[in-house]
């Protein structure tokens, strides 16, 4: 069953039931010290509008209201560290673990999950490289997120190589016609621009992951008619790339801004929503 629960995590998730998802992807606050936003604005016709438009026409600007929270932690790994003893709990025993993060709390979140996990079970560090935003003269651009991938059982783990979406070559004619249109697996750099603004897959929420990132995982290692959890879950990046892919998922999110944009982006897979306070059984 798909299902959105509006729920603060950990308060939900010890209510699941032991080795319950084979796949988890969790997309935390990177502890920003910043209030996340992003600023929404439609165009409405009007005769009296500032803005001009096609065939002459001119256009008012209306603010819309735009999902928002507060990205800011005295002790960040105090309030990480059950989410992630509870994502082991919950884990299959082939089961495998993405944790997002940036450069601020990547590195001690690597060194908590070597204990609850095991330094034989992280599997792999990705990087995902984008070259979008502003470039600051004072340093080098921050322009990549990290995904430490850890498996429940390092022995054993679903790892799908068929699955793997190719990329192409960079210099074609040196590798010949057959490998070039066949593509290359991808290293653990994967590069993918961010959700761009005039994207169709734009919800308008902030921090929103793009939904390639996520087939990738999901293809990979998961297995058709598998169940996702994600309980950082956002704007659904992780439900939409599950549902499209044959798999189920459950999302959770304490914000009601967050569970209004996954009902309305995934109401097409049907899945049960579980409003604060209202029953939110597995």
């Amino acid at each position: 069953m798909n299902r959105i629960v509006q729920a603060e995590c950990l308060s939900y998730i010890c209510t699941l039931p032991d080795a319950s998802f084979p796949l988890i992807y969790l997309d935390p606050p990177f502890n920003t010290g910043k209030t996340q936003k992003r600023s929404r604005i439609r165009a409405i016709r009007d005769e009296n509008g500032i803005r001009s438009g096609f065939a002459g026409r001119t256009y008012r600007t209306e603010v819309l209201d735009s999902p928002q929270y507060r990205d800011a932690y005295q002790n960040f790994l105090a309030f990480l560290e059950p989410c992630l003893r509870e994502a082991f709990r919950l884990l299959t025993p082939t089961g495998s673990l993405f944790v997002h993060l940036d450069y601020r709390e990547v590195h001690y979140a690597k060194v908590l999950l070597d204990g609850i996990f095991g330094r034989k079970s992280f599997i792999n560090e990705i990087i995902w490289a984008y070259d979008y935003g502003g470039r600051p003269k004072n340093r080098w651009p921050a322009k990549h997120d990290t995904l430490l991938w850890y498996a429940k059982n390092p022995a054993s783990y679903t790892f799908n190589y068929d699955s793997i979406d190719r990329i192409p070559y960079l210099a074609p004619k040196m590798v010949g016609p057959e490998k070039a249109a066949r593509g290359k697996t991808p290293t653990d750099v994967w590069w993918q621009t961010i959700v761009p603004t005039n994207s169709h897959e734009k919800t308008g929420y902030p921090t929103q992951k793009p939904l390639k990132l996520l087939e990738r995982i999901v293809k990979v290692h998961s297995n058709p008619s598998d169940t996702v959890l994600d309980f950082f879950a956002g704007s659904g990046t992780t439900g939409e790339a599950a549902a499209k892919h044959g798999r189920g998922f459950v999302l959770v999110d304490a914000s009601a801004d967050a569970v209004r944009v996954m009902a309305r982006r995934l109401g097409r897979w049907n899945p049960v929503v579980s409003l604060k306070d209202s029953p939110v059984g597995f």
